[in-house]
């Protein structure tokens, strides 16, 4: 694949911390030296889940958010290197392939006014060649008996997560979405906000429930739109957490049975934890806590196809923080969903 960077044994070397008398998780987990197919790459290979990494804000500057998620998988890895390989996680099932680079595609567009309509259009029509490659590369995984772990980009890459899912599975997938925004807009050209409503118009998403949507951030119109699809149901953040309307414990577990019944993803939206540097950073949002106990309860389910993490934006002051937790999720996943 042509925007795919392996991740290579020199770079982990760089990147690894070593120290005596203690085993890293980087040390023990698999590479792929070479690559002329990802499905033959790793068919046969001993390991239950496939890590890759989207450097990318395109789609997120497609729909005029803060740009910076491109920066989310460097801050990942250095941090998830690092862990200490133990009895509680399972670094020599782990393969890290590497990371889909854009460097090129965004150097072309970040002087771009997307105020004029076809400048608008020239990022969109990036996102869709986006779209392939990540289509490619979960539909690989998935059709090589993997589970693919997605990290950073924005969250137009659900798009390519679920298309890929259903490809592979020669069905329609569902999704449960922890996020404060529905990501379910208009299809007026692909971004950040609508890989969930093309996925649904081109029918390889079924069921789709979006845990913890912000009601000030919620137009009139979406709502409508959510109200009249019976496959496309939602919680808000402000009935779970202000108003106490609803239990969260309680809201996970409807959220399941609306997805559970056939092969679902996890898609994870950072602008829904609070103060976490992301796209769309809140100030009132769930906790860390919240959203590590909400990738355990989805992520233990057998029907659990993929993990996406997305949206995270991390300044050179918080790249530390955002990679513990985006190491955090990663590590609650795996040890919840087994080998």
């Amino acid at each position: 694949m042509q925007n795919l960077i392996l991740f290579t044994e020199k770079e982990k070397q760089h990147l690894l911390k070593k120290r005596k008398g203690e085993s890293k998780f980087g040390e023990h987990i698999q590479l792929i030296t070479k690559l002329t197919n990802i499905y033959d790459a790793i068919d046969n290979l001993d390991v239950h889940y496939v890590i890759f990494g989207i450097k990318e804000d395109i789609g997120v500057y497609a729909n005029n958010g803060k740009t910076g998620t491109y920066k989310a998988w460097d801050a990942a890895l250095k941090v998830l290197l690092n862990i200490q390989s133990n009895n509680f996680t399972s670094a020599k099932r782990v393969l890290i392939l590497g990371h889909l680079d854009y460097s090129d595609m965004r150097k072309s567009i970040i002087s771009l006014d997307t105020s004029k309509k076809r400048h608008t259009t020239k990022a969109r029509n990036f996102v869709e060649q986006i779209d392939n490659d990540v289509t490619h590369m979960v539909s690989s995984i998935i059709k090589a008996g993997k589970i693919p772990i997605v990290i950073g980009g924005g969250h137009n890459n659900a798009y390519g997560n679920i298309k890929g899912s259903a490809l592979a599975k020669n069905d329609k997938v569902n999704a449960i979405n922890f996020d404060a925004h529905t990501d379910f807009r208009a299809e007026e050209g692909r971004h950040s906000g609508n890989g969930f409503s093309y996925a649904f118009a081109e029918g390889f998403l079924k069921n789709y429930f979006i845990f913890g949507l912000h009601e000030n951030y919620t137009s009139n119109n979406l709502l409508k739109t959510i109200k009249k699809l019976k496959s496309v149901k939602y919680t808000s953040y402000e009935a779970i957490e202000v108003r106490n309307e609803l239990d969260f414990e309680s809201e996970m577990e409807t959220a399941l049975n609306h997805v559970s019944g056939k092969n679902f993803g996890i898609e994870i939206d950072c602008d829904a934890i609070e103060n976490i540097p992301s796209s769309a950073m809140t100030s009132s949002g769930f906790s860390v806590k919240q959203a590590r106990q909400f990738v355990h309860y989805f992520g233990k389910h057998k029907n659990a196809t993929y993990l996406h993490i997305c949206e995270a934006a991390p300044t050179k002051k918080s790249t530390t923080k955002v990679g513990k937790l985006i190491t955090y999720l990663i590590t609650d996943f795996i040890r919840a969903h087994g080998n």
